[in-house]
């Protein structure tokens, strides 16, 4: 996440807690560089035994120790500031924009070796919660010494960033400790490139790690001189087209980012269709020639032309079940499981009930019917579509498969209120028991609860089209979008800073470049709507399945494909137009609205879009539509 504001930690109950994480940070780093000197000792400092990976990691060492110098600036001009001095704080702001440029440089290599001290340098100014394990982060790092030098009174936190500024140069010094016995590949090295361009495209050029300072367009500068950089050290000496290729538009890429006038007004699709499409593409046919399988089971795959084609993104990824959902017949059984009222305990309803598919997958309503007594759901029914690019189901991300989130549907007693058995003593009938035999090869066998959940979760996993006016104008027809929606788009992944929560090419929370979880957000939304007299709303989100402080009110962030045919929004249905859904963060979310937020991690600053720019947003978000 990349947001936000400082209230929770400024909290005394909050602050305690931080200068306790700080204290074990502080304990673990020590034992951390203890332990690299120790081995050190026992063994020589061996380089990586592919060329390649040798050039790149002394070329990293270089880096990392400008980086570690500008740390250093940093910590001093933080120290030196002095209330009511600007000049003191404009140092301070400027160390840190230096700071940040020196960090892009190495970035491809930590992001990809050395993932946890990332954390130390580059983490969200937010507490956060790493599921699985559960793990307490507290705000560290340069994004909230970026929020305290950025806030409304800066030299009141005179001492907040001279601890922060502290664990940042400390943690940027003992980086060469780190690579001791260091080991790469050059098949390492490709993907740690491919990864930064992934996140230059999805991250760098929206602001998500700069969303206050909105140095992102230079920081994204400095990355793509370090892939181009690292490339061009594999082929010197030979020729490559694939190679050469891709040079040449990071070339044309960085000379685009440089030549911006402001972060504001940048026109992020040109940079995309014109220059840093094409890079990836030709790195992506460069990777494939010179390491055949790379990228193996992740997320991303390196044989599609792009990240924005339908098949860049691999639903085995993100669900193993999906590479075997193949099987002859297998969706059209789903789909025809999925409008079949017996499916629920009074024979009443089915899954299209409440996720139309005229309605797409959703229904319209601010909550769906509950079953026999009259009653309407506590929370919107979410479009199915695109979900399967997700780790999480349901808007509290209960449920970590298709599969299970269809048998929770079954058994819940305001939903389907079906048992099971009985599901499959209806269906074992002469329509099914051939197709469900069939589409499983189990002739013979007995029809089970797993091969219906499967069936229909194949088919739900079949709704992803990928061919919205967007994905047709980005993959090369220009006449797919008008003016005003190339508009929103500049809008939606820059000044509105959208793109930091809802990530292309998804724009869910399913965070680029690994793909590999999916973001919760606290939104502080209002029950019924109003901005004016916002009303606090009860539902406190995932906290009902962890009960952690940080969890209170925090929601799974939905896609924005196809918004414009899924009113209303939000997760109890309280925006009713997309105008007053934008402008609820035009103002900052729950807090910037008024409302008590303390968790609150989108941040509550303003966006100031102005009403043309609204409509702008509102046309790039119709664009999304697909064609069913």
């Amino acid at each position: 996440m990349a947001k936000r504001d400082l209230r929770a930690l400024m909290q005394p109950a909050a602050a305690g807690m931080f200068m306790k994480q700080f204290l074990r940070w502080a304990l673990v780093c020590c034992a951390g560089v203890f332990l690299a000197y120790t081995l050190s000792a026992l063994k020589v400092n061996k380089a990586p035994s592919d060329p390649w990976a040798a050039h790149c990691l002394s070329q990293f060492l270089s880096d990392a120790r400008s980086f570690s110098t500008a740390t250093s600036d940093l910590k001093t001009t933080v120290n030196d500031l002095s209330a009511g001095d600007t000049a003191s704080l404009t140092h301070a702001r400027q160390a840190l924009l230096r700071c940040r440029l020196s960090y892009k440089k190495i970035e491809y290599f930590m992001e990809y070796f050395f993932a946890y001290p990332v954390n130390l340098y580059n983490r969200a100014p937010v507490h956060e919660i790493e599921e699985p394990y559960m793990e307490y982060q507290s705000p560290v790092g340069l994004q909230l010494i970026e929020d305290l030098l950025y806030g409304e009174d800066p030299f009141a936190q005179k001492q907040a960033l001279q601890e922060q500024a502290a664990v940042v140069q400390s943690t940027a010094a003992d980086i060469p400790a780190s690579v001791y016995g260091f080991e790469a590949t050059g098949v390492q090295v490709a993907e740690s490139l491919s990864q930064e361009l992934i996140r230059v495209m999805a991250l760098g050029i929206a602001g998500y790690d700069a969303p206050v300072c909105k140095s992102g367009l230079p920081e994204s500068a400095v990355a793509l001189q370090s892939v181009k950089a690292v490339l061009a050290a594999k082929t010197a000496g030979e020729q490559n087209l694939y190679a050469d290729s891709c040079m040449h538009y990071l070339d044309k890429a960085i000379v685009l980012l440089q030549a911006s006038t402001g972060f504001d007004t940048f026109d992020r699709l040109s940079l995309l269709t014109d220059a840093l499409l094409p890079a990836q593409e030709y790195l992506n046919r460069y990777c494939c020639q010179q390491y055949p399988g790379i990228g193996g089971e992740g997320a991303y795959n390196y044989n599609a032309r792009h990240l924005f084609r339908p098949d860049a993104l691999r639903q085995a990824a993100f669900d193993r079940l999906a590479q075997s959902d193949t099987a002859a017949g297998l969706v059209a059984l789903g789909k025809l499981l999925f409008s079949d009222n017996r499916l629920s305990g009074d024979n009443t309803r089915s899954c299209a009930t409440c996720h139309k598919p005229s309605l797409y997958f959703s229904d319209g309503l601010k909550g769906s019917p509950t079953i026999g007594n009259g009653g309407s759901t506590r929370r919107n029914a979410p479009s199915l579509l695109y979900s399967s690019y997700q780790y999480g189901q349901f808007l509290d991300a209960r449920d970590a498969s298709l599969e299970k989130q269809i048998y929770t549907v079954l058994q819940n007693p305001d939903e389907m209120h079906s048992r099971l058995d009985d599901v499959v003593r209806k269906l074992d009938n002469k329509t099914y028991r051939p197709l469900l035999r069939k589409a499983f090869s189990q002739a013979g066998k007995q029809i089970t609860p797993a091969m219906i959940a499967r069936a229909i979760a194949a088919y739900e996993r079949s709704l992803s089209p990928f061919n919205s006016a967007f994905d047709r104008y980005i993959n090369g027809d220009h006449n797919a979008m008008n003016v005003s929606q190339r508009r929103g788009f500049n809008l939606f992944m820059g000044k509105a800073l959208c793109g930091t929560c809802h990530f292309a090419p998804l724009f869910n929370g399913t965070l680029p470049p690994l793909f590999n979880r999916t973001e919760l957000e606290v939104l502080g939304t209002p029950d019924g709507g109003s901005l004016d007299k916002p009303v606090p709303d009860t539902d406190s989100g995932r906290f009902g399945i962890f009960p952690i402080e940080f969890y209170q009110y925090a929601f799974k962030t939905p896609t924005v494909r196809n918004a414009g045919e899924t009113a209303p929004y939000m997760h109890n249905g309280s925006f009713t137009t997309l105008e007053d859904l934008i402008e609820f963060y035009n103002r900052g979310g729950g807090a910037g609205i008024g409302l008590e937020v303390p968790t609150q991690t989108l941040s509550p600053r303003k966006l100031n879009l102005s009403q043309a720019e609204i409509a702008d947003l509102k046309s790039f978000m119709l664009a999304l539509k697909d064609s069913l």
